[in-house]
């Protein structure tokens, strides 16, 4: 297993989703991070507190065994967030993703963690981290081009 080839490509893609995310934000107000397209939706600001929530229970609790007590249904309720406050969350959440799995040991990769009664290695948790916060970056992307329509500025590097 090449596992400095793990840290180097999940720092890019972590680093990559971050970047991306900051510049659909900054594009968008206040107004408009919080808005949803109808009830049943999730708003922008919604979407960066469940990644958040996500950020707390796999990494902080699962790889870094601090003790972090997550409500998802109460990160899936719709609540009103400053630009500049979501702006904060993804930029410190992701830093210290990054950081964490820039200096994971090898050993620590094949630490495991329980996740929805199953059992998976912190190198594979990272790895789905990944996807699963690319998933919902195509949503965030997806909600401003819906607000913003023409004025959108693509994010891609």
């Amino acid at each position: 297993m090449n596992y400095d080839f793990n840290r180097e490509w999940l720092s890019k893609k972590f680093a990559e989703i971050r970047d991306r995310i900051l510049k659909a934000l900054r594009q968008l107000n206040d107004e408009q991070v919080n808005w949803r397209p109808d009830p049943a939706s999730h708003s922008i600001s919604t979407l960066i507190k469940h990644i958040e929530g996500n950020i707390q229970e796999r990494i902080i609790k699962g790889i870094l065994h601090q003790d972090i007590q997550r409500n998802r249904d109460d990160e899936l309720k719709q609540t009103y967030i400053p630009r500049s406050e979501l702006e904060k969350v993804i930029q410190d959440r992701f830093d210290l993703v990054i950081s964490t799995v820039t200096n994971i040991t090898d050993e620590e990769l094949e630490h495991t963690q329980w996740v929805r009664s199953r059992e998976r290695t912190n190198l594979d948790m990272l790895h789905q981290c990944g996807a699963h916060y690319s998933e919902h970056m195509g949503q965030i992307f997806y909600i401003a081009k819906q607000i913003l329509q023409e004025n959108y500025k693509s994010t891609s590097i």
